[in-house]
């Protein structure tokens, strides 16, 4: 019997998907990525509250008709109110008029009106010149019929996978600029799986377009547990992408306090009280110009003052400063971290280790990202490491060691430029730390996993760099005898030589049947000379 396939995590699990962005791709002509994801996102999410809103307004019509007109039935359900010039059936009923693009605009407009928690965050120019109103009413027709044969909660689950996926999708589609708003689902499904963000307040303060939260209530719920056990907490500096967010959130009902502002979490800190059981961010990578000169001295820089041309440790000790006694965290990062000891990074880092903060290193794998081809790593923090709880397991006392785990030969290409892990990579990261911090069943793996106690860590530098510690992988021993081995490798180097041998001559005899003009050979003389 032939065994079984494990199972590929990739950006969606609908079977459709990929065909319909594919149609929705087709119908933005020469319209750029980033332009026409607000658009065709932003339509998604007006065709979700609507779905949301028909659901709840037919079953009012049938128990209670005298409600089905009242917005406070619809908001104790945390029900958008949905007035009915910007319900999806009178988009879709307009979709071929040449004005659709007002239709649209003023349906977002009456909908933020009465929703102040959406204030501010769709899009609302659809009625542009440059956006064109046919183009507009085939993408309505093609996000009609997502979703349209399930009901009620069916459906607006299907358009929140659907939302995720094209987030990706466009993020892919963007390189580079992609990064900013969306962190791969790989890498965040290995962060929420290590940490299990169970029960307790999640926080990301470089959230993006809501990834990492969205990961973390699927956590839960495919645990069995309970959405309201979890509170979300999250600031972004870029408006577009905070935007994005709110949007990303809302069409999942997931009820989150995610902050904007434009001077970012470290010059305005917008929770600055909050002491978060669970951090998972992802920030932007060596940014040189964070303002750190303006802020040299903070509560926050515990371990030292992070330099001003890079940020990564000002992320780090901004993360602890907001963990709560027994808090956990995850942090991608890019590799250097791991190692500079440029401008006192080198020192803070060893300060870190010495403040027993540092959990776990993991050394990821190449192009898991759309917005660089170069490997990154992963810092677990640990607020206390000498108890604390995960769900139900009581964990081991984990002072003096670092576990280090080097996953840069996980993952399968999913095309030509991008890799993803599959669940069983993810599986076998997680699975590791838990067993390493639970006490239960862990052992070293040569070339995978070492837990390293301070004092080599110390021989070593300070370094983090997982691939320092874990070794090469075992190799088991060749079967065939060493004298045999040997023979058979010394009779192919003789061959090699003798083929040597044998292109030298060829090349000198060729060398000798070439005639030099007399000016070459001239030429040649002085070249000598000088």
């Amino acid at each position: 019997m032939m065994a079984r396939k494990p199972k590929v995590a990739t950006g969606g699990d609908l079977g459709f998907e990929a065909q319909l962005f594919a149609a929705a791709d087709k119908l933005r002509g020469n319209m750029e990525p980033s332009d026409y994801k607000h658009v065709a996102l932003g339509l998604i999410f007006l065709k979700h509250i609507s779905e949301g809103f028909e659901a709840k307004h037919a079953q009012l019509l049938a128990e209670y008709p005298e409600g089905a007109e009242d917005e406070d039935e619809y908001r104790a359900d945390n029900i958008f109110w949905v007035p009915k010039g910007a319900r999806w059936s009178h988009l879709q009923a307009s979709a071929k008029q040449p004005g659709i693009g007002k239709v649209i605009d003023d349906a977002m407009l009456e909908i933020e009106k009465v929703n102040p928690g959406l204030k501010g965050v769709l899009p609302k120019d659809y009625a542009r010149p440059g956006l064109n109103a046919v183009m507009l009413g085939e993408l309505i027709d093609l996000i009609s019929g997502i979703g349209f044969k399930d009901a009620g909660n069916a459906s607006r689950d299907l358009l929140g996978r659907v939302y995720e996926y094209f987030l990706g999708q466009f993020a892919g589609s963007e390189g580079k600029r992609g990064g900013e708003f969306y962190t791969p689902r790989s890498v965040v499904r290995t962060m929420v799986e290590m940490l299990e963000p169970y029960k307790g307040r999640v926080y990301d303060p470089c959230c993006g377009s809501g990834g990492m939260f969205v990961q973390s209530e699927k956590f839960v719920e495919s645990h069995g547990g309970r959405i309201g056990d979890i509170a979300i907490y999250g600031q972004e500096s870029n408006h577009t992408t905070w935007r994005l967010a709110m949007m990303n959130l809302a069409v999942r009902g997931i009820d989150a306090d995610i902050r904007w502002n434009s001077e970012g979490s470290f010059h305005k800190d917008e929770l600055p009280d909050l002491r978060a059981d669970y951090v998972l961010a992802n920030p932007p990578f060596n940014i040189s110009d964070w303002g750190g000169d303006r802020i040299r001295k903070d509560a926050r820089w515990q371990f030292g003052t992070p330099p001003a041309g890079n940020a990564n440790f000002a992320w780090l000790q901004h993360i602890l400063h907001h963990l709560a006694p027994t808090g956990t965290a995850g942090v991608v990062l890019a590799n250097g971290s791991m190692s500079s000891t440029q401008n006192g990074e080198g020192d803070i880092r060893r300060a870190m280790v010495d403040g027993d903060v540092i959990d776990c290193m993991i050394a990821m794998p190449g192009q898991l990202f759309y917005s660089t081809q170069i490997p990154v790593c992963v810092w677990f923090l640990a607020k206390d490491k000498s108890n604390g709880v995960a769900r139900d397991k009581k964990l081991r006392d984990r002072r003096k060691e670092i576990l280090f785990i080097d996953a840069r030969k996980l993952g399968h290409m999913v095309d030509r430029t991008r890799r993803e892990f599959s669940d069983a990579d993810i599986a076998k990261i997680a699975g590791t730390y838990h067993a390493w911090r639970e006490g239960e069943g862990y052992a070293d793996v040569p070339g995978f996993a070492c837990a390293a106690r301070h004092d080599v860590i110390a021989g070593h530098g300070y370094v983090l760099t997982p691939g320092r510690y874990v070794g090469a992988v075992d190799v088991e021993e060749d079967a065939v005898p060493f004298a045999e081995r040997f023979a058979a490798l010394q009779a192919t180097l003789e061959e090699q030589f003798a083929e040597s041998a044998r292109l030298t001559d060829v090349i000198r005899q060729r060398l000798a049947g070439v005639i030099v003009p007399d000016d070459a050979a001239t030429d040649l003389t002085r070249s000598a000379d000088v």
